[in-house]
Formats: C-alpha cells, sequence, structure tokens
C-alpha cells in the first residue's frame, strides 16, 4: 500500500512528546512489512540539519503563504523511510518549539501554520504537487493534521483517510476570524463540520471526515466517549463509534532494552539481574541519595502536571517518605509543584529531584528503581509503563487508558496465576495511591514473589510489529469502504 503519514513531530527530528515517538516508529514497522509509507513534516529549524541530503522535489502555491512552499525529500534517520519536508521558513523557520516559541506561549499564527501544512500535504494526497508517487491511504495525526481529511473530502476523488487520536484535550482552537483569514470554504464552518461552540475546531475536521478514527489503546477508545474523557466531543466519537478503533501504541524495543541500552552503566536480562543492581547504586549515586541496595527505589520521569497524578504523589510524600522507600523523580511543568518537590528534596535525603528532561537519567531511573508511578487521571497510550515492564521496574498505575490496558495487578487471583506485572488502583484520590504503594511495599518484603513478577513483566512484548499489523487491517477496511 502506498502511505502517505502525516505528523507535526517525529522522533529523532523533532519532539514534544508519544506522538513523536508514534511517527518515528510506526512508518518505519510499517515499512518492514514491505508498505511503500511516506512521512510528512513540517521543516522546522534545525529539522533540516539532521536529514541527510534533503533535496527539492516541488514548490506549490498555497493559500496562506505569500511565498512557494518548497517540498524537500530525504530519509528519516536510521530507517530507509521517505521523508517529505514541508518548507515554509516564515511559518517553521523560527526558535522555539513546534507550537510555541521560547517563552512557552503558543506561536500566535498556529492556525496559519499547520493549515498551510495540511494544504501541502493535501496536494501531495492529490497527486497535484509534480511528484510522481500518489498515495492510496492519508494517516493523519492530532489536530495539526485535521484540516486534512476535510480538505480532502471537498476534493474528490481522494485516498482514503484514518485519523489517530493521540491526547483529545489538545483541539487545535482558534476564533472565527482566524477562520475567515484562512480563507477556508465556507462549508467547514457548521457544527456538523469543523465549527465547535463558535470557534474552528481543527480537530473535528479529523474526526468528523476520516474514514477511519483511531487512538492509542483500547481502553482510551472506550473513555472517549463518555462526559468525563471526551472533552466536549464525546457525542461526535458515539456517534462515529462504529469506525472508531482502539490500537495500543508499540515500543521501540532497538531504544528500550536493558540487555542493549547504551545509555545505562549496567545492562541486565530476565536471566542476569546483577546489573539492575548495579544501576540502582548508580541511580542512588546520580541523585545523592544513600546506597542502599535492600531500600524499595520508586522512580517517576513525566510531566508534573495533574493530568499525570503528581499531585496525588506530592499529597502522600511526607507519610510515604518516612517509610523503607526512596524517590527518584525527574520532570518539569507546574511551577508549584516543582518548588514543592524541590523543597521537599532539600528536607528528605531518601528524596532525589532533577527538575527538566534528561534522557540518559530517564533510562537510568526505569533501569535502577524497583517501582515506576504513573498515577496518572487520564492516559490514551503512556509508554513508561511499557518501558518498565521490559526494565523489571514493576509500574504503579491508575485503572485509566493504555495503563489499563498494559499493567496487571497483583491482586490474589493474578498473584495465584502468574500474570501480575505491576500494581494498579482506581480512585484518583491520594488514599488510593498510598494504599496501592503500601500493597507493593509489602510484597517487595516477598523476594521469590517479586521475581516472579518481574520476570513475568519482562517477558511482556508490547513491540512495533504487532500495532502495525493492527494499522494495516484497518487500512484495508478504510479502502474497502472508500470504494
Amino acid at each position: 500500500m502506498k502511505i502517505l503519514f502525516a505528523s507535526s513531530e517525529a522522533q529523532p527530528l523533532i519532539k514534544t512528546g508519544g506522538l513523536a515517538d508514534v511517527s518515528g516508529s510506526l512508518p518505519v514497522a510499517l515499512n518492514h512489512l514491505d508498505q511503500d509509507v511516506r512521512l510528512i513534516l513540517p521543516a522546522y529549524r534545525g529539522t533540516l540539519d539532521k536529514c541527510e541530503h534533503p533535496t527539492s522535489v516541488a514548490a506549490l502555491s498555497l493559500p496562506g503563504a505569500d511565498a512557494p512552499v518548497e517540498i524537500l525529500e530525504s530519509r528519516l534517520p536510521g530507517s530507509t523511510v521517505a521523508l517529505y519536508l514541508v518548507n515554509s521558513p516564515r511559518h517553521f523557520d523560527r526558535p522555539g518549539g513546534p507550537y510555541s516559541g521560547t517563552d512557552g506561549h503558543d506561536w500566535p499564527d498556529n492556525a496559519e501554520r499547520f493549515a498551510v501544512f495540511g494544504r501541502a500535504a493535501c496536494a501531495i494526497a492529490q497527486g497535484q504537487a509534480g511528484i510522481d508517487w500518489k498515495p492510496e491511504i492519508v494517516h493523519c495525526n492530532d489536530w495539526q493534521t485535521g484540516l486534512i481529511p476535510a480538505l480532502l473530502e471537498l476534493d474528490a476523488p481522494r485516498p482514503a483517510t484514518v485519523f489517530t487520536i493521540h491526547n483529545l484535550a489538545y483541539q487545535g482552537l482558534f476564533p472565527w476570524d482566524v477562520f475567515q483569514k484562512l480563507a477556508l470554504p465556507y462549508e467547514l464552518w457548521s457544527m456538523y463540520t469543523m465549527e465547535f461552540y463558535n470557534q474552528l475546531s481543527f480537530i473535528k475536521g479529523g474526526l468528523v471526515y476520516a474514514d477511519r478514527l483511531t487512538t492509542v489503546s483500547p481502553t482510551y477508545a472506550r473513555e472517549i466517549r463518555t462526559p468525563e474523557f471526551g472533552c466536549g466531543l464525546e457525542g461526535l466519537l458515539e456517534h462515529r463509534g462504529h469506525h472508531l478503533h482502539g490500537i495500543l501504541n508499540g515500543v521501540d524495543y532497538a531504544a528500550w532494552n536493558p540487555d542493549t541500552d547504551p545509555l545505562i552503566p549496567h545492562n541486565y536480562d530476565a536471566g542476569k539481574l546483577a546489573g539492575k543492581a548495579g544501576d540502582k547504586t548508580a541511580l542512588q549515586r546520580r541523585l545523592g541519595l544513600p546506597e542502599r541496595r535492600d531500600v524499595l527505589l520508586l522512580g517517576m520521569v513525566g510531566r508534573l502536571v495533574e493530568q499525570k497524578g503528581i499531585d496525588l504523589l506530592v499529597a502522600v510524600l511526607d507519610r510515604l517518605l518516612g517509610q523503607r522507600v526512596q524517590l527518584a523523580l525527574l520532570g518539569s511543568g507546574h511551577k508549584r509543584f516543582e518548588d514543592a518537590l524541590s523543597g521537599a528534596a532539600e528536607h528528605y535525603p531518601s528524596l532525589g529531584v532533577q527538575i527538566g528532561y534528561d534522557e540518559q537519567l530517564a533510562h537510568l531511573i526505569e533501569a535502577g528503581s524497583d517501582l515506576f508511578l504513573m498515577p496518572s487521571r487520564f492516559e490514551p497510550c503512556g509508554l513508561n509503563q511499557m518501558y518498565s515492564l521490559r526494565y523489571g521496574t514493576l509500574p504503579v498505575v491508575r485503572r485509566t487508558g493504555g495503563l489499563a490496558d498494559t499493567v496487571v495487578d497483583a491482586d490474589r487471583d493474578h498473584l495465584e496465576a502468574g500474570t501480575a506485572t505491576g500494581f494498579v488502583f482506581d480512585e484518583a484520590e491520594p488514599e488510593a495511591l498510598y494504599d496501592c504503594l503500601q500493597r507493593a511495599l509489602a510484597l517487595h518484603r516477598k523476594p521469590d514473589t517479586w521475581r516472579r513478577m518481574m520476570n513475568t513483566a519482562m517477558a511482556q512484548d508490547f513491540s512495533w510489529e504487532h500495532s502495525a499489523k493492527n494499522y494495516l487491517d484497518l487500512y484495508r477496511d478504510a479502502l474497502e469502504d472508500h470504494h
């Protein structure tokens, strides 16, 4: 199949979150299944430097661009996947991130930027870019690509379209005057199309018009059809429910495997766990924690925001650190959480905190911890809990989204059956998290049971190959329906 994969970020070129991991891995997995997949990204500043020999293959005159928009062709680094870069310097050659400036505020022209990106993708999809290649499937991801299925629908005949929701909370909302400025067809301004409470909603373009909708775990696909998780779009998602599928994200085990990980000092596998003990000591040393192998070491890597349940942890921190535990934490987010954790670290020798992000430390926390905390209020998929399983670092998670689909609770039945891989709690309440951690502490005092759970966790396989085959089946469905 010829597949155009449209995304606003992809590893290793540009990353703000899990979308980049998926967009850097799924096209490669599809490529390995002998599919002709090509990735299209904006040509952000710095992205071109990471590409080998980008060559100009087209120049497009597009609404919203006062100069021709160049299409550059290269390869996704480390793969044979063809890469198209939409090179419009006015929109993408600037400092800061893909969506916001160095001050952390969203770019005021984001609607215009991603409209230009979407129109360039449509030109390629419709064979109007002068490139000798035309896709049968266009796979779009998150709000930044939501305009593509809508514009293609208005330009029949067209390829089949798939739209993946990575996080429904980000919707690409803009006022009426921005809609007018983008010179979009007026039929897109309707409650049945892309208007949402008197705003333009980019994500609705994908949700209304794509032939198939996916999200990144089966449980999240059910959750977003309810008022609690639907962000006001649950009615539309319920209406399109027969076209909505949950396909779990995969893990790049080339990057996340304790047996081969170059970023940890001691490699190990389920048969030889001595290296994990060495990584624990290295982690304690790195964060200034007392070097003790017998203490239960909890790790956490992520955004310090309420979605991730960091407030639940802060609420129980004093009680938790009064026990035989240590906590290694890496992340950034709301200042009140950063300040609370940094302040607690000065008070408690058993708490090590680093504000910011550090890839090497993230790997060391996965390898050196005994438990990994992900008490999220909602989690479309989550990757860290799947990394943790492979590293024998048992996850502590709330039963939501992808966390519910990937971690098996250490209750009596699952322990007896030998299928338990972590610790799961239900209510987004500090007491529920605390009780779950007490269960983990009690089980840690039974080394044989703990070791069996580690072995079960490390044997789990969430590789991309399985997920990619599910996407292929979905593409075939979309094509059959479309024809």
